[in-house]
């Protein structure tokens, strides 16, 4: 099968990482993966909810958002609706849950590091690109500080699924939206699975698709892996 873009069923679209994007956050990166590009910032401070002080622990969370012009027609400002949509708690909260997987709170302290993420420009796959980019903008500012322990292992994520009868990689908005399965898969660098949101679009899938994909999306999480420890060996500046 030969994709819109050329690309194999089983492989990824172009990946970088420009670390260090901005200068003001504690950790950043400029993630592009194919057309999907996000800014991820992380920003350490020294206090932690109300609810968890002197215990000793730290906290971690983060926030995502699509940027008015990211998917061509232009979306509201949430800010202007007075509340989040549905859509967007949702991909946080799996932000969130996916870094805190790989947590030591002990080793963070009590602090707490909070993880942003602004799609600059949407082309499928973005919650699973934004959980990449908050990994490497995560780990740059606990580097910056000393607490790069804090961090007990890596985490990546990506999407897979089945597009006319064939098990892909990395779906483009055109393949996400008429996909018949739908799957995004995040793991540690140690190959353990966090999470897997799986959906049958059509018609139910088997339990051979299932691993299929699977095996699709640890590979792909592989070489995700190896991009990330690359960023995050760059010098701090």
């Amino acid at each position: 099968m030969k994709r819109n873009d050329g690309r194999r069923p089983d492989q990824l679209r172009p990946i970088t990482f420009e670390v260090d994007y901005l200068e003001q956050p504690h950790g950043s990166v400029l993630v592009s993966q194919g057309k999907t590009k996000i800014l991820c910032t992380a920003m350490v401070k020294e206090e932690v909810p109300r609810w968890m002080r002197n215990q000793g622990r730290g906290w971690m969370t983060a926030e995502y958002s699509l940027l008015p012009a990211s998917t061509g027609d232009r979306v509201e400002r949430e800010a202007a609706r007075g509340k989040q949509q549905g859509r967007t708690v949702e991909i946080q909260r799996l932000i969130g849950r996916a870094l805190r997987g790989v947590v030591d709170f002990r080793a963070l302290g009590e602090r707490t590091m909070w993880l942003d993420c602004d799609v600059l420009q949407a082309d499928g796959g973005t919650r699973c690109a934004a959980i990449c980019g908050a990994y490497v903008a995560g780990r740059r500012a606990l580097d910056r500080f000393g607490l790069s322990k804090a961090f007990v292992d890596s985490v990546a994520a990506v999407s897979v699924g089945v597009f006319d009868g064939v098990p892909l990689l990395d779906l483009d908005y055109s393949e996400d939206s008429n996909a018949d399965t739908d799957m995004n898969v995040v793991m540690t660098g140690d190959g353990r699975l966090i999470e897997v949101q799986a959906t049958a679009e059509r018609d139910p899938f088997t339990r051979e698709t299932l691993d299929e994909l699977l095996a699709l999306a640890e590979a792909g999480i592989a070489e995700i892996g190896e991009l990330q420890a690359e960023a995050v060996a760059v010098a701090l500046p």
